[in-house]
């Protein structure tokens, strides 16, 4: 008997989970899992720089492709420069590097750290000549989808927006260049108990600011097990105040739709989702310009693991997008806003290719 995709709600829910329904406690933000072969957890941070840099930091407790692993602390960082240049640097860490608390984040791979308390946080990593020293301060409330768990079956798929926007300060070493800047960021947390292939066929992410709104925006799609249910996740800001989170009134739709040369995936350039909310109607598009990474799993592999996923079929792909968001804003049928910026969006494949 088929199962399906759902995200947790009920009373039982949050008093079984320990957490209120609306407000975010700090501990929620700690470690979630204990690092053990099946689990899988990070904290994620990206930031578009006043000087048109792109920054991507991420903690894991184990590369988030190899959840049967023990704990395998990895570091990611990706810097787009304003120039066109690409930096993508990525690193394993001995298990005994690794600390973190329970009660808030305070995550630590060897002289790397990841520290806040769901408003200011300090991000500190460096690999190879790459060096990112950051502060991040919220203007938006820590938020989280209902209880933000995702039960597919009995295993766990959980999402935390600890910071949905903030302002950053950047000091970022590449080598011998050196610069500060100052923008807009985000921060996120992912934790579960089951590899997400096994959960999970694909999912597209995007997150912005534009004008005076902001918005958190993901649409995933269960794997076949649990009969390819949709789920959207979503939440709209407007001057630091949500004005809209009922992901049930939310309409996603993708358009122009091609395949992806390195990784054989379709990708949409049009990215949709139109939610109402009593007289209001907002209509959130994402427009891709341009792909700025395109990775197959696979590759990143090791040659026993590659072979070990060959055998199994695993064709599992990430792709990140940079382009053009925009917000139109209804009122009865008329428009009254419309706002547009640049923005970054992702796409991640688990499972093979629904092609349309």
């Amino acid at each position: 008997m088929s199962q399906s995709m759902y995200l947790a709600n009920d009373m039982t829910d949050y008093e079984k989970l320990g957490i209120d329904p609306v407000e975010v406690k700090p501990f929620e933000d700690g470690l979630r899992t204990d690092g053990s072969s099946g689990t899988w957890e990070w904290w994620y941070f990206d930031a578009h720089l006043d000087n048109g840099a792109k920054l991507v930091v991420v903690f894991y407790t184990k590369p988030n492709t190899m959840p049967h692993l023990p704990l395998s602390p990895f570091i990611r960082i990706a810097l787009e420069l304003p120039d066109g240049r690409s930096v993508q640097k990525t690193k394993l860490f001995p298990a005994d590097t690794f600390t973190s608390a329970k009660e808030t984040c305070d995550v630590k791979i060897a002289d790397n750290h990841f520290k806040g308390d769901l408003h200011r946080y300090h991000i500190q990593a460096q690999i190879d000549e790459l060096s990112v020293d950051v502060t991040l301060t919220g203007q938006i409330r820590a938020w989280r989808p209902k209880s933000g768990h995702m039960y597919c079956g009995d295993k766990l798929f959980a999402w935390l927006p600890s910071v949905p926007q903030g302002e950053v300060s950047a000091n970022i070493k590449l080598g011998d260049e050196q610069f500060v800047a100052q923008g807009t960021g985000y921060h996120d947390h992912n934790w579960g108990d089951a590899p997400m292939k096994s959960l999970i066929h694909h999912w597209y992410w995007g997150r912005a600011k534009v004008g005076d709104f902001t918005v958190i925006a993901s649409h995933i799609t269960a794997a076949e097990a649990f009969d390819y249910t949709p789920q959207t996740l979503f939440m709209l800001a407007k001057n630091g105040q949500i004005v809209a989170d009922d992901e049930q009134a939310v309409r996603f739709s993708i358009d122009e739709i091609h395949i992806d040369e390195a990784t054989q995936k379709p990708v949409a350039d049009i990215v949709k989702y139109e939610v109402v909310n009593d007289e209001h109607r907002y209509v959130i598009t994402f427009h891709r310009e341009k792909t700025i990474m395109a990775s197959k799993f696979i590759d990143q592999a090791t040659p026993e693991q590659r072979a070990k996923m060959l055998e199994a079929g695993d064709d599992g792909a990430y792709l990140r997008f940079v382009g053009k968001v925009s917000i139109a804003h209804f009122v009865n049928g008329n428009q009254v806003a419309y706002a547009e910026d640049e923005a970054l969006w992702e796409l991640m494949y688990f499972g093979k290719a629904l092609l349309p």
